[in-house]
C-alpha cells in the first residue's frame, strides 16, 4: 500500500472518500517530510505549518463537497501573493512585505479545497536559471544535491521532486517552469499566454510571464490546470471564454495527431544522452500511428536573443517601483537620490542589477530602435513562423534543455552560458504558446532528462493528452526516483 505522501490527487480523493485518511493526516505527513528532507534541498523559504493544519482541520469538518483539490497540499513560488503572508521574491528589497490580497491562483486553489503549505525559493525576481540567485541561498537538486534544480522556479520543482508536496506552482517567463521540471524529473506546464491569471504574480516581464503547475504526473497536472485556468477581470491579458476541459480525453493517445519534428537537429549543441532520449521519443511517436513530419523551427538563436532584450527591457520598467518609498527595504540617507542608490544597490542582487542595466540600455535614446524595436520585429517573425507550423501540425517535439542539470557554481560566473540553458524554452514564451516538459529518462550520470511538447495557442488539451501518452511509454516514475535516504541522512556542501 502506498504511503499517504505517494498518492496522486485522484488517489487522495479516494483515500478521503473511504475514510482511510483525512486532510489533517496528509498535511501532517508532508510537514514531517519537509522537516526531514528540506534541510538538504532547501526548496522552501516559508512554511505555514500552523495555518496549513488549521485549514486541513476545517476541510475535514466540512467534507469534500466535490471540490477537485480537496485536501491536496500545494506549495507556491514566493513571487505569488498571499494575503498577510511573506512575499519576498527571494530579494532583500521586499524584506517584510506582506501583500494585502491573494493572487487569483491562490483564491482558485483554496476554493478548490487545496491546502497551501508554504512558499518556495526562486532566483531573485524570477531572474535566473539555477535558483542560485536567491538572496536566501541556493536550492539543491533532489537527484544530486551538488547540482542545480534549474530556475527560476527551482524551489517549486525541487519540492515536488523531493516528495515534499504533490503540487507546486511556479512562473514561466522564458522557461522557468519547464527547465527546472526537466532538471528535477517532474512535469511542468506553461499554458497559453493569458490562460492563467497573472493577478498577484509579482511582475518580471509582463508580456511573457505565466503561472503554471509542477506535478509528479500528467493527470495531476491537468487537474490543477483546470482549477487555476480561466478568465479573470483583474488581468487585462486574461483570455475570455471558458478554457477547454483537460481531464476528458486525456487517455485518447496520439493516433492521427500531426507531430512536427525539427529539421537539422544535428546542429544543436546538446548532450549525447539528451540527443539519445530525443531520438527515442521520435521513434516512440513514429510507432504510435502519429503523423510525423519535419519542419523548420523559427531560429532558436534569434529567439533567445530576442527574449533577453524584451524581458530585460520589461524588467527595467517593472522594477522601477522598488525605490525605497512605497514598500520593502529603505535606506535612509540625507538626500533622495542617495536613498534610491543605496536602497536599490543593497536591495537587489547582482543578476537583477545586471538585467535592469541591460534593459535600461536597450530602452535608452539612441539604442531603442537598434535593440528593442528590432527585437519586437523578430518576435513578430517568430510568431508568424509558429503560426505557419501549426496550420499543418498539432504538436512540436524537442528537448527541454540542452543538457541534464549542471553543478551548482558551474555557470554562475558565466551569464551567457547560463542564459543558453533556456535556448529551447524561450520560443514558446515569445509566441505565447502552451508547452510542457515531461521526464523522458536519465542521463549517464543518473540525472533526469526532460522532453518538451509545444502546441498551438489554446490547445492545452492536445498538449496534455500527448504528454500522457508519452508518460505511459517512458514509465519514468516506475523506473527512476531520487535517493530519498540521501536527502534525509546525507550531507551537502558547506554543511
Amino acid at each position: 500500500m502506498k504511503d499517504l505522501t505517494e498518492l496522486s490527487i485522484a488517489e487522495l480523493d479516494r483515500a478521503y472518500a473511504s475514510g482511510r485518511a483525512s486532510p489533517v493526516d496528509v498535511v501532517e505527513a508532508y510537514l514531517d517530510l519537509i522537516d526531514r528532507r528540506d534541510e538538504v534541498v532547501r526548496s522552501f523559504l516559508h512554511i505555514f505549518g500552523d495555518r496549513a493544519l488549521e485549514r486541513a482541520s476545517a476541510l475535514a469538518a466540512e467534507g469534500s463537497n466535490g471540490r477537485p483539490l480537496y485536501g491536496v497540499p500545494v506549495a507556491v513560488k514566493d513571487n505569488i501573493c498571499m494575503r498577510g503572508l511573506p512575499t519576498s521574491c527571494a530579494s532583500r528589497i521586499l524584506e517584510g512585505y506582506r501583500p494585502p490580497y491573494d493572487a487569483t491562483v491562490v483564491e482558485r486553489l483554496e476554493e478548490a479545497g487545496a491546502v497551501i503549505i508554504g512558499k518556495t525559493n526562486l532566483d531573485e525576481f524570477a531572474m535566473g536559471s539555477s535558483t542560485e540567485n536567491s538572496a536566501f541561498g541556493a536550492t539543491r537538486n533532489p537527484w544530486n544535491p551538488d547540482c542545480a534544480p534549474g530556475g527560476s522556479s527551482g524551489g517549486s520543482a525541487a519540492a515536488v521532486a523531493a516528495g515534499l508536496v504533490p503540487v507546486a506552482l511556479g512562473s514561466d517567463t522564458g522557461g522557468s517552469i519547464r527547465q527546472p521540471a526537466a532538471f528535477c524529473g517532474v512535469a511542468g506546464l506553461k499554458g497559453t499566454y493569458g490562460r492563467v491569471s497573472r493577478y498577484g504574480l509579482v511582475a518580471f516581464a509582463s508580456s511573457l510571464d505565466q503561472i503554471g503547475p509542477f506535478t509528479r504526473n500528467i493527470e495531476d497536472c491537468a487537474r490543477v490546470m483546470e482549477v487555476i485556468a480561466g478568465h479573470d477581470p483583474h488581468d487585462a491579458t486574461s483570455i475570455t471564454g471558458s478554457p477547454p476541459p483537460l481531464i476528458a480525453g486525456l487517455e485518447s493517445g496520439v493516433r492521427g495527431l500531426k507531430v512536427a519534428i525539427p529539421k537539422g537537429t544535428e546542429k544543436w549543441e546538446i548532450g549525447e544522452d539528451v540527443r539519445k532520449s530525443f531520438d527515442e521519443t521520435v521513434d516512440i511517436l513514429k510507432g504510435s500511428e502519429a503523423d510525423i513530419s519535419e519542419v523548420d523551427l523559427p531560429d532558436v538563436d534569434a529567439s533567445i536573443a530576442c527574449y533577453y532584450i524584451l524581458a530585460n527591457a520589461e524588467a527595467s520598467s517593472n522594477l522601477a517601483r522598488y525605490d525605497g518609498v512605497k514598500y520593502g527595504l529603505r535606506k535612509d540617507v540625507k538626500n533622495l537620490v542617495g536613498m534610491y542608490e543605496q536602497t536599490r544597490g543593497e536591495g537587489f542582487g547582482e543578476e537583477v542589477k545586471r538585467r535592469i542595466l541591460l534593459g535600461t540600455y536597450v530602452l535608452s535614446s539612441g539604442y531603442y530602435d537598434a535593440y528593442y524595436t528590432k527585437a519586437q520585429q523578430v518576435k513578430a517573425l517568430i510568431c508568424d513562423g509558429f503560426e505557419a507550423i501549426f496550420k499543418g501540425s498539432d504538436l512540436i517535439v524537442l528537448p527541454t534543455t540542452p543538457t541534464a542539470a549542471f553543478r551548482i557554481g558551474e555557470k554562475i560566473d558565466d551569464p551567457i552560458a547560463m542564459y543558453l540553458s533556456d535556448i529551447f524554452t524561450t520560443p514558446a514564451n515569445i509566441a505565447g504558446l502552451p508547452a510542457i516538459s515531461i521526464p523522458s529518462g536519465v542521463s549517464d550520470d543518473g540525472l533526469p532528462i526532460g522532453m518538451q511538447l509545444m502546441a498551438a495557442a489554446g490547445n492545452e488539451q492536445v498538449l496534455l493528452l500527448a504528454a500522457r501518452f508519452l508518460e505511459k511509454r517512458y514509465g519514468f516514475c516506475e523506473k527512476h526516483q531520487p535517493d530519498f535516504g540521501r536527502l534525509e541522512g546525507g550531507e551537502r556542501d558547506g554543511k
